[in-house]
């Protein structure tokens, strides 16, 4: 293994079994062509497939490929803070197994980073085989997170990108547990461009973010960087006290100074359920808040792994190197 390495390519991977060698060939192929060293980081979040085995097949016989196993699935944005946690080299590339997001495009992001920029994200001009529901919601969401936040996240852009070695040292030092990786990296600041590219269709396999996990990735990226939420709540249980108080007035005085008689359990039902939804809404904004501020309080460890390929003590050295200059310079905590 090289004692020295250049790039790092950062490969979440979870059930991948159909397109991992195919995203390991083409990977190489385009990191071969840069005649630097590099690393190939797969990080495994727990796949019950044959994915893990089949990257452990490929690094017996290319000394480029390392593999951390999680213990369990622990998520798509821990894997990638994993894989920065043990990355080496001075640039580091992070970009999903699927092949939706073109290998070839890091060459042109190595360029930028070569000309001065310390983060050069992938910005999506196209998203093909994906459906209407998809990038609709896409687009209204990076937006809107883009009105409710004081940091500059950019929209139409996932986690696709390279950042510098100062960029992933400083987000080592992030230990927040809901991770929203993309806003992360927008926080931390330092000289920012993108390249564009087109988003390709899936080369095999199934999406690994469905419904449900897109509504739960979009309310962590909220809950991360955004408190408009409670102020919303506060604004809307403002507006509806005022109203139910001007509601009590006229009930008043149609029972004072009116023959109007009021019938009916209906209306008085409609009004208590509806009030009571809203009630209920402003909870689970809360809960959402106070949920994480229990798990911040915790302390766990972000992800526990159980199987490391790919790292010999030559290279552990070389990391434990990396990390004291980190502390040295106090970029680290």
């Amino acid at each position: 293994m090289q004692t020295y390495i250049r790039y790092t390519v950062i490969v979440p991977m979870f059930n991948e079994q159909e397109v991992i060698a195919e995203t390991y060939a083409r990977l190489k192929q385009v990191m071969d062509t840069l005649g630097e060293p590099y690393e190939l980081l797969f990080v495994d979040d727990g796949s019950r497939d044959r994915t893990a085995s089949i990257v452990k097949e490929i690094s017996r016989n290319d000394p480029c490929v390392r593999m951390l196993g999680f213990a369990r699935n622990f998520g798509h944005q821990v894997a990638i803070t994993a894989g920065m946690d043990y990355a080496e080299g001075d640039a580091v590339v992070i970009i999903d197994a699927d092949l939706q997001d073109p290998p070839g495009v890091i060459v042109q992001m190595i360029g930028k980073w070569k000309q001065g920029y310390d983060v050069v994200y992938g910005k999506r001009l196209k998203r093909e085989g994906e459906t209407w529901f998809k990038k609709t919601s896409a687009h209204m969401f990076y937006r809107m997170l883009k009105s409710m936040t004081s940091v500059d996240i950019p929209v139409d852009a996932g986690d696709f990108r390279l950042i510098d070695r100062k960029v992933c040292d400083v987000m080592k030092s992030l230990t927040e547990r809901n991770r929203y990786v993309r806003g992360l990296v927008s926080w931390t600041g330092f000289r920012q461009t993108f390249v564009e590219y087109t988003r390709e269709e899936r080369w095999a396999g199934d999406t690994k973010y469905p419904l449900r996990k897109m509504i739960r990735f979009a309310v962590d990226a909220i809950a991360s960087f955004s408190y408009k939420p409670l102020k919303l709540a506060a604004y809307l249980g403002f507006v509806l006290s005022l109203l139910s108080f001007v509601y009590i007035l006229v009930i008043v005085y149609q029972r004072l100074f009116t023959d109007t008689t009021i019938t009916g359990w209906s209306s008085i039902v409609a009004i208590n359920l509806f009030f009571n939804g809203i009630v209920l809404i402003i909870l689970g904004i809360i809960g959402e808040y106070i949920g994480r501020i229990y798990d911040e309080s915790k302390g766990r460890p972000l992800y526990i792994i159980w199987d490391k390929t790919g790292y010999g003590e030559e290279s552990a050295d070389n990391a434990g190197k990396r990390e004291r200059e980190a502390e040295r310079q106090g970029i680290l905590r």
